[in-house]
C-alpha cells in the first residue's frame, strides 16, 4: 500500500467516525422532539365520549426544557435543549358503522434551541417553524352510543358507573420543516403510523383510565450526509386517576412508559433503546358552557445513561361548538 492510499483510508476513517458522532447527536436531539409527541400522547380524559356532531377548536401553547445526557466519547457536555410550541387542533365527532367516532387533526408550530459545548468550545442551534401534523381517527368500541348532547347526558345520569373502550389509529405526516444537511430539524422527513387501543371506567365522580400504543415508522432516506435513519417501534402505555369536582372541573395524576425504538443508519443498529418513564398533572376548568382551559405539567426522565430529562408546561384553551 502506497502512502497515498493510506493517507486516504485515515482521512476516510476519520471522516466517517465524524459522521458517527454526528449522527448520534442528531439522534439524542431528535429524541427530546419525539419525546414531546409522546408526552402530548399522555392524554388524560383521551376516551371521554364527545357527543354526535360536536366540533371542537382548540390551541395550546407549551414549553419544554430539558437535559440531554451523551456518551463521553462524543465530548458533548452542558447540553440544554428548548421548546416553545403551538399547537392548532379540530376535532369533529360523527357516527361511524352506528358506533360514535371521532377525527382530529393537530397543526404544531415550534422554535426549538439547543446549546452545549462541543470539544469544549460552545455551540448552539435554533430552529423556528412547523413540525409534522398529526391526523387521528377514533373510534368506540364499547359504552357511550352514537347520540347528541342531550341524549348524551341522559346516557351518563342513567349508568354513573360505565366503560368506554375504543381504539384508534393517528398518522403523522413529514410535512414539517426539514432539511437533510442540518443538525436540528422540526419535521421528521418520514410518517409515523399509531394504532392505539383504551379503556376508560368512570364510578360517580372517579374515572381509571388505560391507554396503550405502538409509534410504527417509515425510513428517512434523506438523513443527514446522504444517509437512511430507519427506526423500530416504539411501545407505550399510559393510565391515568381522573377526579371531576364540577361541570368542567376535573384534576388528574397521569404515569406513562415508553420503550424500544431503536435506530438504525444505513442498516446499523445504533443501541439506542429508549425507556423513559412521564409522569403528569392536569388541570381543567371551565371557562363558559362552551369555553374551558387546561394547565399541565408533564415531566420526562430517561433510564438509561445516555438520554433526555424534559420538564413541560402547557397550557389549552378550547371552545366547543
Amino acid at each position: 500500500m502506497n502512502s497515498l492510499d493510506s493517507t486516504y483510508e485515515i482521512r476516510e476513517y476519520k471522516w466517517n467516525i465524524m459522521l458517527s458522532k454526528i449522527a448520534s447527536l442528531i439522534l439524542l436531539v431528535v429524541t427530546v422532539l419525539s419525546n414531546q409527541v409522546i408526552a402530548k400522547d399522555l392524554e388524560p380524559r383521551r376516551w371521554t365520549p364527545l357527543p354526535l356532531g360536536t366540533s371542537v377548536v382548540a390551541l395550546g401553547i407549551g414549553r419544554t426544557m430539558g437535559d440531554l445526557y451523551f456518551d463521553p466519547v462524543m465530548e458533548v457536555s452542558d447540553a440544554e435543549v428548548e421548546i416553545n410550541t403551538v399547537v392548532l387542533a379540530y376535532i369533529r365527532s360523527f357516527s361511524l358503522a352506528d358506533r360514535l367516532a371521532r377525527f382530529d387533526v393537530r397543526i404544531p408550530h415550534q422554535s426549538a434551541s439547543w446549546e452545549g459545548f462541543l470539544s469544549g468550545e460552545p455551540a448552539n442551534i435554533k430552529r423556528v417553524g412547523f413540525s409534522d401534523p398529526r391526523f387521528r381517527l377514533s373510534i368506540n368500541l364499547l359504552g357511550a352510543p352514537a347520540v347528541g348532547p342531550t341524549n348524551m347526558r341522559e346516557y351518563k345520569v342513567a349508568r354513573p358507573s360505565n366503560t368506554i373502550i375504543g381504539a384508534s389509529i393517528a398518522v403523522s405526516v413529514p410535512w414539517g420543516e426539514y432539511f437533510d444537511d442540518k443538525l436540528l430539524n422540526l419535521g421528521k422527513n418520514r410518517y409515523s403510523i399509531r394504532p392505539q387501543i383504551g379503556a376508560i371506567h368512570t364510578d360517580g365522580l372517579w374515572s381509571y383510565e388505560l391507554t396503550s400504543s405502538v409509534f410504527y415508522f417509515t425510513d428517512n432516506k434523506d438523513f443527514y450526509a446522504d444517509r437512511k435513519r430507519g427506526q423500530k417501534p416504539l411501545y407505550a402505555t399510559q393510565a391515568h386517576l381522573i377526579r371531576t369536582f364540577g361541570p368542567g372541573l376535573w384534576g388528574s395524576l397521569s404515569a406513562g412508559y415508553a420503550w424500544g425504538g431503536e435506530s438504525k443508519i444505513d442498516g446499523i443498529d445504533k443501541d439506542d433503546k429508549r425507556k423513559d418513564f412521564l409522569s403528569a398533572v392536569s388541570f381543567g376548568f371551565p371557562v363558559s358552557k362552551t369555553q374551558s382551559l387546561k394547565l399541565s405539567y408533564v415531566r420526562g426522565r430517561t433510564k438509561n445513561d445516555v438520554g433526555v430529562d424534559t420538564d413541560s408546561l402547557v397550557l389549552a384553551g378550547s371552545m366547543l361548538f
